[in-house]
């Protein structure tokens, strides 16, 4: 029983605290409320778990052959932390009516799970911890459980994004929030390119 508290506490740990998904949620529950961020974290939260089990069903072990790909994928995710960023930085701040800028989607998400490293280390640091090698039904019930607590971690962000935007109540407030977090979001992908 104690390693099923275990997971769930890494699981929720890992899904909740801030990286590049969840500044991306919070922006745009900003900016377009939970309900058109929902898909945007159902893609993060079924890419991440796609991820994390095929690591576990062996492909890490694989990929680790072959550290070119490792460092592609490190590159490729800096960029397109950085396309996203600076879709969240001209976003136009608009308080009320049509919201300009782009909500992020179910694909966005997903792809950005495979291209984040804060995603690949919390896959591997949790295959590590809590599969055991070549046994399927271990890693199946971690990945429930990581599908869930993805859920709610992403979804916190969604969320508090959605009641912060009852606080902006001017466009010019808005266009601050959006500069804030694309560029904490730029700062987080070349802090990743660097580690």
């Amino acid at each position: 029983m104690s390693v099923i508290w275990a997971m769930c506490a890494f699981a929720l740990t890992m899904s909740i605290t801030p990286g590049p998904v969840n500044v991306i949620a919070l922006s745009s529950g900003v900016n377009h409320g939970f309900f058109r961020t929902f898909p945007f974290v159902s893609g993060a939260t079924i890419g991440f778990t796609v991820l994390l089990y095929l690591l576990g069903a062996g492909v890490l072990e694989l990929m680790m052959q072959f550290p070119v790909v490792m460092q592609v994928l490190g590159y490729a995710g800096t960029l397109f932390l950085l396309y996203m960023a600076f879709s969240i930085v001209r976003a136009k701040g608009v308080v009320e009516g049509e919201r300009t800028a782009p909500c992020p989607k179910f694909w966005q998400g997903w792809i950005l799970q495979w291209l984040n490293p804060k995603a690949w280390i919390a896959c591997m640091s949790g295959i590590t911890a809590f599969v055991s090698r070549a046994e399927v039904g271990s890693l199946l019930f971690f990945c429930m459980i990581y599908f869930f607590l993805c859920y709610v971690g992403v979804g916190f962000w969604a969320v508090l994004g959605a009641k912060t935007q009852k606080l902006l109540r001017t466009s010019q407030q808005m266009q601050i929030l959006n500069w804030i977090m694309g560029t904490a979001l730029a700062c987080v992908a070349l802090y990743l390119l660097v580690i």
